[in-house]
């Protein structure tokens, strides 16, 4: 079969199927050359899912008539500049574009309208592209001093099997929406706007360069539920900083969704992002719950290859260890800095469920109406029914008042004895409060100088346990047990090498590795907190983790998960009377130590009620 050269419009229609997938990659497009072009606000108009027409203007510096059929060629750019030499530095990429496909690309498989007005000019210009096919530079109206409107419409028209594979005009829409929320996230100092069929469904105003002004973004596309949990970042390492915001581990979700990495202002997706979070949040949430963050990386550009993908989603890092390292370390450190502080979904949560309901409680029956009318009450006719219709009011519970006769039992482990009864003293000005009571021998009622706070017994005393445990495995090596006969582990022989490149690191985790030729691993000594431990599915799960994220996650969420076991066997259960103090110290040592806002499974141990909360479900506000 003879080889032959494919004509542009055919070359242009291959690139456009990498560059060009679906409606919202074009807007990724046509934005990222208005961020470019440093424009402050950019509107955008959908109809059809953008399969029918799309607008995108800008108030950047707009395009002169010379370069307006230059900027439909393919490979022709604006965004680099050759060097002294006459060479073109692909290893220091400072814009969002820099291929010069994506505009020779839509205008192959679509009809697209360019008009502009370049800045300082009088006169602005158009110039149309119809599959492929461009037309003249002309005289054209355009409403703003400078800047530029593009418009496409009947996208892949040229390309008709393209269309089989769109989806409904309701997701594309959805997924445009979801591109222009992340430009909107790196680029918080630019107004942007949505209309999608005549509806506006997005207007974002421009907010100030900073942190300040990233946060209301944030806000206003996240939710003010992020921004009220969220904690701030900022590091730097070796010239990378990592700034940010990251959710506490009680705002959570059951996917991945709800987290954004930025590197040097373009959004990507990264599967070192995931590897991190996980490694950062493995103590604070269980496997499928997944936290929100939103990551910002500045870097030198040389550090990093935006080469890698025709649309630019991904990037390659020069060493990853780093960005990851700084990632896991800030995340940390932010999460340590929160101490005990738990999410304001919960307590929100927790008014919800506690506002009266429309009607009688499920199962209630008015009792028969007493004869003796108002005088049952000295009877106790109306006692009886309360209790029956209220579960537990009548039931015992610990109470701390000074006076009160507690049974004596012993501290649980890690808390103070309790001493002598003695006038208890007061706590109310503590982060948690005093204690006042303990309900159902599972809840500690506290009360604070505006509020009262909730504690899971349980679930607090299990973290702080835990915390305890992690420390004291941070201070020496991890216990390890030598196997009575060494196991031998068959991998892949990259796998193999991969493994024994880290043995070291095993080694401090307890687990013992040493090459037995090519594409096997011989196991010696395992975690001795492991019991009986699987070797050979340990070490495959720690192979398939050092070839995704190049670190052995697998061995120390396995220790963790035994620790976190521990930990609960080893906590106060839920059932035990405690007496006063012993709930006092129970809630000094959630203050003291960081992360006891959730257990070891990202739940809450305390909810924490307001005044003015409790007073507005009474009506007293």
């Amino acid at each position: 079969m003879p080889i032959r050269r494919l004509p542009p419009e055919t070359v242009n229609r291959i690139a456009a199927g990498e560059v060009v997938e679906r409606p919202a990659s074009a807007i990724k497009e046509l934005v990222e050359n208005a961020l470019d072009a440093g424009a402050r606000n950019i509107e955008v108009q959908v109809e059809g899912g953008g399969l029918s027409r799309i607008l995108v203007a800008d108030d950047g510096c707009g395009l002169s008539p010379e370069e307006l059929p230059l900027a439909v060629e393919r490979h022709a750019t604006s965004k680099l500049a050759p060097d002294d030499a006459g060479d073109y530095d692909l290893l220091r990429i400072a814009t969002l574009g820099f291929r010069g496909e994506a505009l020779p690309s839509i205008g192959s498989v679509a009809r697209l309208s360019i008009t502009s007005r370049a800045r300082g000019a009088a006169e602005a210009y158009g110039l149309r592209v119809d599959g492929g096919a461009m037309g003249q530079v002309t005289p054209a109206a355009f409403p703003g001093p400078h800047g530029a409107r593009l418009e496409v419409r009947d996208l892949f028209y040229a390309t008709p099997a393209r269309l089989k594979f769109m989806k409904s005009e309701r997701a594309e829409a959805m997924a445009i929406a979801e591109e222009l929320k992340r430009q909107a996230m790196a680029h918080e100092a630019v107004s942007f706007t949505l209309e999608v069929d005549g509806r506006r469904v997005l207007r974002m105003p421009a907010e100030r360069q900073g942190d300040e002004g990233r946060l209301a973004r944030l806000s206003a596309i996240m939710g003010r539920e992020f921004s009220e949990n969220a904690l701030l970042i900022d590091h730097e390492r070796d010239g990378v900083r990592l700034t940010g915001y990251a959710g506490l581990p009680t705002l959570n979700r059951g996917n991945a969704a709800h987290q954004y990495l930025f590197v040097n202002g373009r959004p990507v997706r990264d599967r070192l992002l995931q590897g991190a979070l996980r490694g950062a949040y493995a103590d604070f949430l269980a496997r499928d719950r997944h936290p929100l963050t939103a990551l910002f990386l500045t870097l030198d550009p040389a550090l990093v290859d935006v080469n890698v993908h025709p649309a630019k989603a991904e990037v390659r890092f020069r060493d990853p260890a780093l960005v990851r390292g700084l990632i896991v370390g800030g995340l940390r450190h932010a999460l340590a800095a929160a101490g005990h502080r738990a999410s304001t979904t919960v307590a929100a949560e927790a008014l919800q469920g506690l506002r009266p309901a429309s009607g009688p409680p499920p199962g209630w029956r008015p009792s028969a109406p007493s004869p003796a009318g108002f005088s049952s009450w000295s009877q106790g006719g109306w006692g009886q029914a309360i209790a029956q219709a209220i579960p537990g009011l009548s039931e015992t519970s610990a109470r701390t008042e000074p006076g009160h006769e507690a049974p004596a039992y012993a501290a649980p482990a890690g808390l103070a004895e309790a001493p002598a009864p003695a006038p208890v003293p007061d706590f109310v000005d503590h982060p948690l409060g005093a204690a006042r009571a303990q309900v159902h021998e599972t809840y500690i009622v506290a009360q604070t100088r505006d509020g009262v706070v909730i504690v899971d017994q349980h679930a607090a005393h299990e973290r702080l346990v835990y915390e305890r445990m992690k420390a004291e495995m941070a201070e020496g090596a991890v216990a390890r047990q030598a196997l009575l006969i060494p196991e031998v582990v068959e991998l892949d022989p990259a796998e193999a090498e991969r493994v024994v490149a880290r043995a070291e690191e095993l080694a401090g985790l307890g687990l013992v590795v040493e090459s037995f030729g090519p594409g096997a691993v011989l196991v010696r000594e395992t975690p001795a907190l492991l019991g009986e431990a699987d070797a050979g599915g340990l070490v495959r799960d720690i192979a398939d983790d050092l070839a995704e994220t190049d670190q052995a996650l697998s061995l120390k969420e396995r220790l963790a998960e035994v620790c976190s076991t521990m930990a609960c066997h080893g906590s106060v259960r839920a059932g035990r009377r405690l007496t006063g103090p012993e709930m006092n110290a129970l809630l000094r040592q959630m203050e003291a130590t960081p992360h006891s806002g959730q257990c070891n499974h990202g739940r809450p141990t305390y909810v924490e009620l307001k005044l003015a909360d409790i007073e507005r479900l009474f009506g007293r506000r």
